[in-house]
């Protein structure tokens, strides 16, 4: 029988501090709609690949797939504020390759509804005086 291998890993990969929540948190709270593509109202994933050397930084960033409308230029920007935890391996310089997607969505949260409305008060309707009938009453006392 055949033992299954444990993949040994040798060289220690740069990870950005706090995991992908965290990554995901820095992007949108750095991430700024461009001008261009809140006009047209543009959607859409940019797919970026970035190199990360031995020190944590961002040195190339490339679009590999990208909507236009400068969500390209914006996603590139955010990428290169990125900071990775520095690696150690053993004196090997290692740079590593990178891929993520930087999704633009518009806010689909719902609009606030307002209502306006004036207030004009309705006219009473007039008085119909009806024919004042006269009642007359007698009373006779016998004594």
């Amino acid at each position: 029988m055949k033992k299954n291998k444990k993949t040994k890993e040798f060289l220690n990969l740069p990870q950005f501090p706090g995991g992908k929540t965290a990554f995901r948190e820095f992007v949108a709270n750095n991430l700024k709609y461009p001008p261009e593509a809140l006009q047209n109202k543009i959607e859409g994933k940019v797919h970026v690949s970035f190199e990360v050397n031995d020190n944590g930084e961002v040195v190339e960033v490339e679009v590999t797939k990208g909507i236009g409308y400068g969500c390209d230029e914006e996603a590139m920007r955010v990428v290169r504020l990125l900071r990775y935890d520095a690696v150690k391996n053993r004196g090997v310089r290692l740079t590593s390759s990178i891929k993520s997607i930087i999704e633009f969505k518009l806010n689909q949260a719902p609009q606030p509804l307002s209502y306006s409305y004036v207030a004009t008060p309705t006219p009473k309707p007039e008085k119909q005086e009806k024919p004042k009938e006269k009642f007359g009453y007698t009373i006779k006392l016998n004594h």
